[in-house]
């Protein structure tokens, strides 16, 4: 894997929790942007860690936008003191960062839960992201992502303009264009750590849903999947009371 970067971090619960937790956020997001799985793991008595992916948030800039690349600033972030995170929550980029790192490192964690992860983007969903990039770059206001998503928490109107200051643009142009093709199923199919698919609502927007769910999991048979209703590709955002219920439930499990 390419050398790693070191991310920042911001946490969430009892860092002397004996339940250790990593947060990756998606393309064009922040390590804040996940605060609702941070607020609702560190109730359930977790230390949740959220990090900023590189060339985004405050992380250090690079040359290197690849999955790879991505894969080995997370598989390098490892808890305080060292051992396997016990649960890796990714969004969409970050999915398939931790799809990457969970392979080539089978001691990094031991549960991945992966939201609407960016596994094989189609054609049609990277002109999507694209598109959406694009909006945000040129209007990175909290009025313009109020207009776009009006039933977001305010927190989340507030930190989405936020992180589209805070990320290079470059380098989230870069990630499309360093990713052709971008696909990292044959990880997914191999991995041995339990992992679940939180898929958000095909009806609305998934960015991973149909003939290529249905591909993997019968490569990888292990792997779960359950959906949102009525979520769009950012579910803790959209409907983020039934994702963390849903989480909750996948984690008694």
């Amino acid at each position: 894997m390419p050398a790693p970067l070191t991310l920042p971090r911001l946490s969430w619960g009892d860092p002397g929790s004996a339940q250790r937790a990593l947060l990756i956020h998606g393309l064009g997001s922040n390590g804040p942007l996940m605060w609702r799985y941070g607020v609702a793991l560190a109730d359930a008595g977790w230390h949740a860690v959220a990090v900023d992916l590189r060339g985004h948030g405050v992380a250090p800039r690079a040359l290197d936008y690849t999955v790879r690349a991505y894969a080995a600033d997370v598989a390098a972030a490892e808890p305080h003191g060292g051992g396997p995170w016990d649960l890796v929550v990714g969004h969409s980029l970050g999915g398939a960062a931790a799809i990457v790192a969970a392979h080539g490192h089978p001691g990094w964690a031991r549960r991945l839960v992966l939201v609407d992860p960016a596994i094989q983007p189609t054609d049609r969903d990277l002109e999507i992201v694209r598109a959406s990039q694009e909006d945000a770059f040129a209007d990175p206001t909290e009025d313009a992502v109020r207009a776009a998503h009006p039933q977001w928490h305010p927190q989340d109107i507030e930190l989405k303009a936020v992180a589209a200051r805070q990320a290079s643009r470059w380098a989230v142009e870069q990630t499309s264009a360093q990713n052709d093709p971008w696909n990292v199923t044959a990880a997914a199919a191999a991995l041995t750590v339990p992992t679940h698919i939180l898929g958000s609502d095909p009806t609305v927007y998934s960015i991973y849903w149909g003939e290529r769910m249905d591909r993997l999991r019968d490569a990888n048979p292990s792997i779960g999947y359950s959906t949102v209703a009525g979520a769009g590709h950012s579910p803790h955002r959209d409907k983020p009371e039934a994702t963390i219920a849903e989480l909750l439930r996948l984690l008694e499990r």
